[in-house]
């Protein structure tokens, strides 16, 4: 009887991962919540096509998860198997926090949650969710 071993995805994969800014946006918008796909396209202003493709991209790096609820997909960041990729995701988003731009979609994230036309009153969008913090 022969047991299949699940193989962590290789460390070149997350640094390729890392070295795109709109995946650098993504990661820094789930940093502390999961997110529903639809504010990721308000905040970043990208197409959803784009923007999924970008997500997939995440999650074959093993970093990021998802989940259907109804027809909202919401996704939040995992943390690596492997504790050297654990702790590079780890400083990349502390580092995120800092960036004055990223800061800035962060507001933007408040404004389409909370504002006054937003998402949630707009579409029925379900608010996104505290998700244990990576930071």
């Amino acid at each position: 009887m022969t047991r299949e071993v699940k193989q962590k995805a290789p460390l070149d994969l997350l640094f390729r991962a890392l070295a795109d800014p709109t995946r650098l946006r993504l990661i820094n918008l789930m940093a502390d919540q999961e997110i529903c796909v639809c504010y990721f396209i308000d905040v970043i202003g990208a197409p959803q096509p784009k923007i999924s493709r970008h997500l997939a991209y995440l999650r074959r790096a093993e970093i990021v998860s998802a989940r259907r609820e109804g027809k909202w997909m919401h996704y939040r960041l995992t943390v690596p198997e492997d504790s050297h990729a654990a702790a590079i995701l780890k400083t990349t988003i502390q580092a995120l926090g800092e960036d004055k731009d990223m800061k800035r979609d962060r507001e933007r994230l408040t404004r389409a949650c909370c504002g006054p036309r937003s998402l949630v009153q707009l579409l029925g969008a379900p608010l996104p969710s505290q998700a244990q913090a990576l930071r």
